[in-house]
């Protein structure tokens, strides 16, 4: 996966720490900045570092006036990753992220994710996360309403490494999840844990969200839909596909454009 050189100023750091889940997972979180604060997730397979902080977003957003904290991911990155199946109920990347926001404190804030992170966002808006604004990017309404299409296509990549013909999607998936070098057993698990929102739930969120997906995303075929199903929901494009498009600095502008408008 690449993408173009890091965007920000040079000055922000990015500090990781740790908090412990109400399960006593230990996870993990890196802050960028000082400001507004704002939750991002990244998406699956990825982490904290390669979605939001490698391409330059979470500097950018910090040059903005945001205090950028990212999570990684149960299963993910520099966080606890399991392989008991207890550890992966129904919901907990919701609850982790419910855990970190009651860790740090926050009552005003902003709340976003990529993917897998921009489910997790809709998910903790269902559940009564209140942020002032929210962001569900590389995601649309058919991911949100039936996991199951998404989930399939990354268990057969995980069951069948090795076994892809080049320049396949699963093949492309699993060229990642090398890269990264993603614990296969965690993440299989981490699959188990999704839930369905259906559209009378959405109806109900009035949080202003952005929906944003790359054009060539599958996702953005739905993404509109998302948009329009949420009572306060506004959708933008951006150049690229489901990998190529967290790479590209238009993502970070349009996340930082929403904010501060």
């Amino acid at each position: 996966m690449t993408g173009p050189e890091l965007t920000g100023p040079e000055t922000t750091s990015t500090a990781l720490r740790r908090f412990t889940a109400r399960d006593g997972a230990e996870l993990a979180y890196r802050e960028t900045g000082a400001g507004r604060p704002l939750v991002l997730i990244h998406g699956y397979f990825s982490t904290s570092q390669v979605n939001w902080i490698s391409y330059g977003h979470a500097a950018h957003l910090a040059g903005l006036g945001f205090r950028v904290i990212t999570p990684d991911l149960r299963g993910h990155g520099e966080s606890a990753k399991p392989h008991d199946p207890a550890a992966y109920p129904p919901d907990v990347l919701a609850d982790d992220a419910f855990d970190l926001v009651e860790h740090l404190g926050l009552a005003d804030y902003d709340l976003g994710g990529y993917s897998l992170g921009g489910r997790t966002t809709i998910r903790m808006l269902v559940r009564g996360a209140r942020p002032r604004r929210a962001v569900v990017a590389g995601m649309g309404l058919h991911g949100i309403e039936h996991t199951g299409g998404g989930n399939a296509h990354f268990r057969k990549v995980l069951t069948g490494l090795g076994t892809f013909e080049r320049g396949t999607a699963e093949w492309r998936a699993e060229a990642f999840f090398k890269q990264i070098g993603g614990d296969r057993d965690a993440l299989l698990h981490v699959l188990d844990t999704a839930v369905d929102t259906p559209r009378a739930d959405l109806a109900r969120l009035d949080t202003p969200t952005l929906v944003v997906a790359g054009t060539e995303d599958p996702h953005n075929k739905t993404a509109p839909d998302l948009a329009a199903a949420l009572p306060n929901g506004r959708y933008v494009s951006v150049p690229g596909n489901h990998l190529s498009a967290v790479a590209q600095p238009e993502l970070g502008h349009v996340i930082g454009e929403f904010l501060t408008s």
